[in-house]
């Protein structure tokens, strides 16, 4: 079972569609006990980060996550989920982020081109990994987006003015800044991936 984390912001019934599609039980909930039997944990989200990381800390789902990984379960960000993982944020003034990644997030430098950004990149994949196994690269995949993560933790690249990180990876901790749940068959298989790699994760826990 994956957990699709509800805090408010987010594609909460596209995720868990997209999830179902490929077999996979998902619950979306803010339940703390919910998300502890889960197998794997989706951190969604559309908006603004400042306002994410209020309602996150407001329902305890900061130090939840921080939990979960701690027991080694797979936590996939999507979108504004994935630049929740990282450090910090300048989108409206500035915010603290959850940390569990290093580095920040920053307005894409767009030369020019229209912000925020919407519609499909290709992903470039610049390591080998579970997630994006059976992926074609480059891989076309769909954004919506003004910020960009700032990381070393890189599993793909786009670019939209400037090459920005658009999927990274460190440990169990994987985050994409397209939307999976809108990107068609490729999206889908990643999501199977993700799925793939919790059941993995529990059969070794286990």
């Amino acid at each position: 079972m994956i957990a699709v984390l509800d805090y408010g912001m987010g594609n909460l019934r596209s995720v868990e569609k997209a999830l179902e599609r490929v077999g996979a039980e998902a619950a979306v909930t803010n339940d703390h006990a919910r998300v502890r039997e889960a197998d794997g944990v989706i951190l969604p989200g559309v908006g603004a980060f400042p306002k994410a990381m209020e309602r996150i800390r407001e329902l305890g789902l900061d130090g939840l996550v921080r939990e979960r990984l701690a027991s080694g379960v797979p936590t996939l960000g999507i979108c504004l989920g994935l630049q929740l993982l990282f450090e910090s944020s300048t989108e409206l003034g500035g915010a603290e982020g959850l940390g569990l990644l290093e580095g920040r997030v920053d307005r894409l430098a767009a030369d020019g081109l229209k912000l925020p950004q919407i519609g499909w990149n290709a992903v470039t994949w610049t390591l080998g990994s579970p997630l994006v196994e059976g992926l074609p690269n480059p891989c076309a995949m769909y954004h919506v987006h003004t910020y960009a993560v700032r990381s070393e933790d890189v599993l793909g690249t786009a670019t939209y003015g400037e090459e920005f990180t658009t999927a990274v990876e460190r440990g169990s901790v994987y985050g994409v800044q397209f939307h999976p749940e809108k990107s068609g068959p490729h999206g889908l298989r990643l999501l199977s991936n993700f799925t793939r790699i919790c059941a993995g994760a529990y059969v070794r826990a286990a």
